[in-house]
């Protein structure tokens, strides 16, 4: 076992399912809250994709992913994980005070048992999008027929979690319904900030799992895209997380498809300069809020190819982790 006391090593390692051809919708929103989470931080960490990273994972209440490993520690999901971090001394959310911290920690609350439950129900209880990707991405790294074994088990996995939050009741109306209320929220929490952040200049981990729930929703091509298009429709959320894309990552994919939105009447404008990786820095405008009177185009591309099956399944690695 390690020692909490000693300094973050620089071989942590991350590990999580392939991007392109098996990571589902809530798996990669963990994923990617988690890495902008350890950005924030500062804390280096290497990433490792395995087949059986779900397998790997020492537990969880919901997606069970990303497993980090850090030294003897292993961990799994994105609550556990700022846990650790938090216990070590090394958190971003250092700075708030109790107040703070316990209405973040609520909306982290609520954004889980709405964002990731949305992600699953729309994973498994849509059929359009079981049958087109959720069952091909999943089962693509085992052979026939375990994959159609292990996609049944993941389906009634996937039912019996959104039974206990008591989802199947739903339709999916009800679903987006949820999600836009929960989008509503966090954008009136935006409206307050003073910064580019839900809590001003600095980056807590509420920004990060917003980002990953974002990134992922906005970044994957499902037949049903009824989430996507929700969340479209609240500007400071979008902005906020692209905001985070660009400072912590370089990248701009999150808008994949073209995107016109009408905005009216300006409020302020936040100016910030930050270190853009080996291209030195960048200099960008945010408009926390809406620039009058204008439409904004936003371009970009699609990260995610078409769904495929590995040309050799004996070649995806699999690791069992020894502590």
């Amino acid at each position: 076992m390690g020692d909490m006391s000693e300094p973050w090593p620089y071989d942590a390692v991350l590990y999580q399912p392939f991007e392109d051809e098996q990571i589902l919708l809530a798996e990669k929103a963990s994923c990617s809250a988690v890495k902008a989470y350890l950005k924030m931080c500062n804390l280096p960490y290497d990433v490792q994709f395995r087949a059986n990273a779900e397998f790997m994972s020492p537990g969880g209440h919901m997606t069970k992913l990303p497993v980090l490993k850090v030294r003897g520690f292993v961990l799994a999901e994105f609550e556990p994980i700022v846990n650790f971090v938090e216990q070590r001394s090394e958190s971003i959310s250092k700075w708030m005070t109790e107040d703070e911290k316990t209405e973040m920690r609520s909306y982290i609350c609520t954004i889980e048992n709405t964002f990731t439950l949305a992600e699953t129900y729309c994973s498994f209880m849509l059929k359009g999008v079981y049958d087109k990707v959720t069952a091909p991405r999943y089962g693509c790294v085992f052979p026939w027929p375990l994959n159609k074994i292990q996609n049944l088990s993941k389906r009634h996995q996937a039912e019996k979690m959104l039974k206990v939050y008591q989802w199947t009741d739903m339709n999916f109306d009800d679903v987006l319904e949820n999600v836009s209320t929960c989008c509503r929220n966090l954008e009136m929490k935006l409206e307050e900030s003073l910064g580019p952040y839900f809590y001003g200049e600095r980056p807590c981990e509420l920004d990060a799992l917003v980002f990953g729930h974002l990134f992922s929703i906005l970044t994957t091509n499902l037949p049903n895209n009824g989430i996507a298009q929700t969340v479209k429709q609240f500007k400071l959320l979008m902005q906020a997380a692209r905001f985070v894309e660009y400072k912590y990552f370089q990248k701009n994919i999150m808008f994949h498809t073209e995107i016109v939105i009408p905005v009216t009447s300006v409020v302020r404008h936040h100016h910030t300069t930050f270190h853009g990786g080996q291209g030195g820095d960048v200099k960008m405008k945010l408009d926390v809020y809406a620039a009058k009177s204008s439409t904004q185009t936003l371009k970009s591309r699609m990260p995610f190819g078409p769904i495929r099956r590995p040309t050799n399944e004996h070649t995806i690695p699999f690791l069992t982790l020894n502590t």
